[in-house]
């Protein structure tokens, strides 16, 4: 007789995006992404981090400083663009993407660019930013189904 208390999809691929999350450097944020194609199998994963080539320990992460070059925001890849990114050896158009914060304006560019038709989350803490309502906006306008992750319940734990 088979189990009956296996994880269901869903809790599998949040699990890989929460899983993924854990490289990030961000002392503040760590977000973490998983792109599923119809088939259910992944075709990519990413997280939130510096672009390749640059050293970590040279670049900024704070968050505020006394311009915008002192901070993480104007080199920091987020982790929905940089799953994008790594999936080019797969096509990513018609996927889901299942990622632990709510993308943002420029994410959403880029998830409805490569064809992603469902967005899953985790979290929505900045829902009240003119990023967000403007990401919102542009994938409803362009027919990408938007959920937020349902609790199962059960914690989604990760021992190693």
């Amino acid at each position: 007789m088979k189990r009956t208390d296996y994880i269901s999809w869903d809790e599998y691929f949040m699990g890989i995006a929460l899983f993924s999350a854990q490289r990030s450097k961000d002392n503040s944020t760590q977000v973490g992404a998983c792109i599923v194609n119809s088939e259910k199998k992944i075709v990519s994963v990413g997280y939130n981090g510096m672009p390749t080539g640059c050293i970590d320990d040279e670049m900024p992460w704070e968050r505020t400083g006394e311009c915008s070059l002192d901070t993480k925001y104007p080199f920091v890849c987020h982790a929905e663009l940089n799953a994008i990114l790594n999936s080019s050896m797969h096509g990513v158009n018609g996927a889901t993407l299942y990622v632990t914060l709510f993308p943002c304006n420029e994410c959403a560019k880029a998830i409805i660019q490569c064809g992603i038709k469902k967005v899953v989350y985790l979290e929505n803490k900045y829902a009240d930013t003119e990023s967000v309502k403007a990401s919102v906006m542009m994938l409803e306008k362009c027919g990408v189904a938007v959920e937020e992750y349902k609790k199962s319940g059960r914690e989604i734990t990760l021992s190693l």
